[in-house]
């Protein structure tokens, strides 16, 4: 991913400690969700029906080193409910400190007030007669110390530079570990699961562990399920799942992978938009096509300055004035294509009608927007008394730190001990 400064950068290393990532949700009204702070119901005039019964229970929910699905289910699990008796506005990095709103249905306030879950706290909890959605919030807070750096290099250059705004990429973590989930998305807008199955199972790319990729070599070789049941590492359990269906039902590939939550099916066909965003984003930064052009979408800022895509229209249209944001397509089976986009497509070998799709209409996808250069607010910057630097900045939601940290630092990412107590 090309980045927008051009200045040289300081090198070092990011997410060591958890307490090196820190992420604070903004949340709709713009109050900034602090960690170890306590809220109430008068923080939040989320909209919730008085006469309505109120059997939801909304709260802030601060965890360290647990992505917010896993902590969520954790909670739940207190209660016997499942995952789905939760909500929550936004997901927030695993190797970090973060606070977030989450709901969860059937369970009083006073009930989460009292459970106790590993490195997570309730901090405030009301009764509500609706839980949390995804999107019910503004953007994230962030504050993130970057260790071992090699050299003291000044920002306000970079800051200039940027001008208050920064590609706004999807991060490379939206692509896998493995780097395969756009070419298993791919297979799948192809209809060619036997294609996206052995993806699935079988490439080695970034895998770590040696009797991982020693499993998928075989497989990949020998194609013999039954066999792969018995050397398949247990801990490889959505694997597993797929292999031990196609050894009971032969070549049935499409309701092998129906054997992964649909959450992660999306995932694969999600990342394919997100690499056409991506790279039709590059072209822009590669040309400098910062600003409206033409026939581009752009959007007016909300309240918080932060962009308001649901009043997304054509630039040049009536009632907009020179303060936009530039939008960009994800694209759909709806989406009104340019000609970056039909280009990129069939360089791929599929059309945006692929993303209809017929044999797994479960996983359709119509299309949204997003911008191409997102802006960041309250950046501050220092280096304590051990050389670390020191950032923090607001983001809007869906917008990467990590992305804009490539503007200001190469670095690498460092996993340490979780905690430094």
């Amino acid at each position: 991913m090309l980045t927008l400064s051009k200045a040289k950068k300081s090198q070092g290393a990011i997410k060591g400690f958890a307490e090196d990532f820190i992420v604070e949700e903004i949340a709709p009204n713009g109050i900034l969700i602090e960690r170890n702070k306590i809220y109430t119901r008068d923080n939040f005039p989320i909209q919730s029906d008085a006469v309505a019964e109120q059997k939801f229970s909304v709260f802030i929910l601060q965890k360290m080193n647990w992505n917010t699905v896993q902590a969520l289910r954790a909670v739940a699990k207190r209660f016997r409910r499942g995952i789905r008796s939760t909500g929550f506005a936004g997901t927030k990095d695993r190797n970090s400190i973060s606070t977030q709103m989450c709901s969860i249905y059937g369970v009083t306030p006073e009930m989460l007030a009292s459970v106790h879950v590993k490195d997570t706290s309730i901090n405030g909890a009301w009764p509500s007669s609706t839980g949390v959605k995804l999107g019910d919030l503004l953007g994230n807070r962030f504050t993130i110390k970057i260790r071992d750096i090699k050299e003291q290099l000044g920002l306000d250059g970079i800051l200039g530079e940027l001008n208050n705004v920064f590609p706004n990429y999807f991060g490379e973590q939206r692509f896998g570990n493995r780097e395969n989930n756009a070419q298993i998305g791919i297979d799948i807008l192809r209809g060619d699961f036997e294609s996206a199955a052995m993806h699935f199972l079988t490439d080695c790319t970034n895998e770590i562990s040696q009797d991982a990729i020693e499993a998928r070599q075989r497989l990949d070789m020998e194609r013999d399920f039954k066999s792969a049941i018995e050397y398949f590492p247990s801990y490889l359990k959505y694997e597993r799942a797929v292999i031990e269906y196609l050894h009971r039902f032969a070549g049935n590939y499409a309701n092998a992978m129906r054997m992964l939550p649909r959450a992660i099916l999306l995932m694969f066909v999600h990342s394919v938009e997100d690499y056409l965003f991506n790279k039709e984003l590059e072209m822009r930064v590669k040309d400098g096509l910062i600003g409206p052009q033409g026939e581009d979408l752009v959007c007016e800022a909300d309240f918080y300055g932060f962009p308001a895509l649901s009043k997304t229209r054509k630039y040049g249209e009536d009632g907009y004035g020179k303060e936009v944001f530039v939008v960009g397509n994800i694209v759909g089976y709806d989406t009104e294509l340019n000609s970056i986009e039909r280009d990129l497509l069939e360089e791929l070998g599929i059309d945006n009608k692929m993303f209809a799709l017929k044999r797994m209409p479960e996983l359709n996808c119509k299309g949204s927007h997003r911008v191409f250069f997102a802006p960041f607010k309250d950046f501050n910057q220092k280096f304590d008394e051990n050389g670390n630097l020191m950032l923090s900045f607001s983001l809007p939601a869906g917008s990467y730190a990590t992305t804009l940290l490539k503007e200001f630092v190469d670095y690498e990412t460092k996993q340490m001990p979780a905690s430094l107590s």
